[in-house]
């Protein structure tokens, strides 16, 4: 084979790998859906569990909520004690543990440009599809509490502007979701202004966090038509109206997550648990799966299944699949000779006894 023809099919060779990679990329996957019609639905995850548990349910993509995992991970309020590297960390799990693309949380960056470029390069590195930035200034917090304040304009484009290059940079195709917080920060005004530099810097989707009305909603939607936008119902009594699926597919939105249902019904649930379990009771069946039903979630049949790929002629499993294996079963059929000689060298003592009967019998102590 000459230089040029080898050369020729290694560059056929990565072009071929080059387009796999593509073709099955998170960020990819999540630009399909947004190019699909219909609005799209996604719960809020805070670990590799819970995160499953959206994939298992069937939603699309899912995303992860930087309230959330301030809570289950510290037990802390968001509001700014949570890191760069304890959020990557945490998406890392999250994105290993399912196959559906996953949005995360990038809070404000964790800094000036250059740190929002690292953020965006360990969030691709992280095997996010998608990351949410904002123009919170730090310490920054959930955007429906009190007291938001946001960054300058041109701050807040700076921050959109490095994110895209990080992008570029990295080679990857990662979606940029520009947030702002200026609606409850500043005004309406101010956050429609900056939604459309936002759009002008690049970013693939749009979110303004904590509009006040159905009116603001349609008002933001009617910003930079062609780029797709985000509603975030916040349960429980935040500061935006909670619509339907099909009301905010009619207002315009393309994307819609739900950041607190999975973190909110796990803190309900383990306080009724705790409550019962104090009072000398167990959750009753309907409050809780069987144990079946967790080992099944959690992955164990899967791994028993592929285990079994594994399994050599002189590698013995031992026990049942019940959790209860037991090293020693094999035990119990051997003998132990006992063997005793004298120093005149003539054998005193030459016996089998069988191992059940040491093990059964009662040492007095």
């Amino acid at each position: 084979m000459n230089p040029s023809s080898s050369s020729s099919m290694i560059s056929r060779f990565q072009v071929i790998t080059g387009c796999l990679a593509e073709r099955s990329s998170p960020a990819k996957t999540l630009r399909q859906i947004l190019e699909s019609p219909g609005v799209h639905q996604g719960p809020a995850c805070f670990d590799g569990l819970s995160a499953k548990l959206v994939e298992r349910a069937g939603f699309q993509y899912c995303f992860t909520s930087g309230f959330s995992i301030s809570a289950a991970r510290l037990g802390l309020p968001d509001t700014g004690f949570i890191s760069y590297g304890e959020m990557v960390d945490q998406g890392q799990q999250i994105t290993q543990a399912v196959s559906i693309p996953v949005i995360g949380d990038g809070d404000n960056g964790y800094g000036n440009a250059m740190n929002v470029k690292r953020t965006v390069k360990g969030y691709i590195r992280a095997g996010f599809a998608g990351i949410i930035l904002e123009d919170q200034v730090s310490p920054k917090a959930c955007g429906h509490t009190q007291g938001r304040k946001v960054v300058s304009r041109e701050e807040a484009i700076m921050r959109i502007t490095a994110a895209v290059d990080a992008r570029k940079e990295s080679g990857s195709d990662i979606v940029i979701v520009a947030r702002t917080d200026s609606r409850q920060a500043l005004s309406l005004e101010e956050s429609l202004w900056r939604s459309r530099a936002f759009a002008d810097a690049g970013a693939d989707v749009l979110f303004i966090d904590a509009l006040a009305s159905k009116e603001e909603m349609k008002a933001f939607c009617e910003v930079s038509p062609l780029v797709p936008k985000l509603a975030n119902m916040l349960e429980g009594g935040g500061k935006t109206p909670i619509l339907t699926p099909l009301e905010l597919e009619e207002i315009g939105y393309k994307l819609v997550v739900y950041p607190l249902s999975l973190i909110g019904v796990s803190i309900q649930a383990m306080q009724d648990s705790l409550t019962a379990l104090k009072g000398g009771r167990i959750p009753p069946p309907g409050r809780m799966p069987s144990f079946e039903e967790i080992k099944e979630i959690v992955g164990f049949n899967k791994y028993y299944e592929e285990e079994k790929r594994y399994a050599t002629s002189n590698y013995q499993l031992y026990g049942d699949r019940d959790g209860s294996r037991d090293p020693f079963s094999g035990i119990w059929s051997r003998t132990l000779r006992i063997k005793i000689t004298g120093r005149d060298g003539i054998e005193k003592l030459d016996i089998r006894v069988p191992v059940s009967l040491l093990l059964q019998a009662k040492v007095p102590y």
